[in-house]
């Protein structure tokens, strides 16, 4: 059983974003989802640094250094894109016009608690950023993160240990083990590792799972690479 690597991650997230959705993309593996988009969907990717429409990266050809996503990634514009300021940016945000977003996380809790910044780390500071903002006001708000810890530690929890970025706000969470629900009974497991049983998963969690009666195998493409 091998999980999911970052790009895998993203990959399988973006497949799940819809045509004609106006997308944010945070920091980190959620933005990579952006370059797994599905070829037939016409989907606008908005940076709160203020671009609506996001393109593919750029080939070092392209590369502009005065064009660069949330994530500091040389990258294009698409067809119809615009450029705005950040107040105008933050108010796409704010007024609740953003479909979906996909945020990283330390935590989540069952009830869709999000916890996405501490204070704790070393050097850094209070980084919450505009995530909060993201958190409260999309439409909806999935989540990409490893399923546990490096120490081993459970990402899924009855309720979060972490100050809290915005609560009962995620809907979906990605993680290199499961594709899992957040519904008003918790955590509803939508797809599973290939080799992972139910039980192995339940053990690395830190709340209750249920699963859906067609639940399915997690799978996606060889994928490696730097980006």
């Amino acid at each position: 059983m091998t999980p999911l690597n970052r790009f895998q991650m993203a990959w399988r997230a973006a497949q799940d974003i819809q045509d004609g959705m106006v997308v944010n993309l945070g920091i980190g593996i959620p933005v990579l989802a952006g370059d797994y988009l599905p070829a037939d969907r016409d989907v606008f990717i908005q940076a709160e640094n203020g671009i609506i429409g996001c393109g593919p990266l750029a080939t070092p050809d392209e590369a502009d250094a005065d064009l660069v996503d949330a994530g500091s990634r040389r990258i294009t514009l698409r067809p119809g894109a615009s450029i705005v300021d950040s107040a105008r940016s933050f108010a796409l945000i704010r007024g609740g016009h953003i479909d979906v977003t996909v945020l990283g996380a330390f935590e989540v809790a069952a009830n869709g608690d999000l916890a996405n910044w501490d204070m704790r780390v070393p050097n850094k500071g209070p980084l919450v950023g505009g995530a909060m903002d993201l958190a409260a006001c999309a439409r909806a708000v999935w989540v990409i993160m490893e399923h546990a810890t490096r120490q081993g530690g459970a990402r899924l929890r009855e309720s979060c240990s972490l100050p809290l970025t915005a609560v009962r706000c995620v809907k979906r969470i990605y993680t290199d083990l499961a594709v899992v629900d957040v519904t008003p009974a918790g955590f509803l497991v939508r797809e599973i590792l290939d080799g992972l049983t139910q039980k192995d998963l339940q053990t690395r969690s830190g709340a209750p799972l249920a699963f859906t009666p067609d639940c399915t195998v997690l799978r996606a493409p060889p994928i490696e690479g730097t980006k």
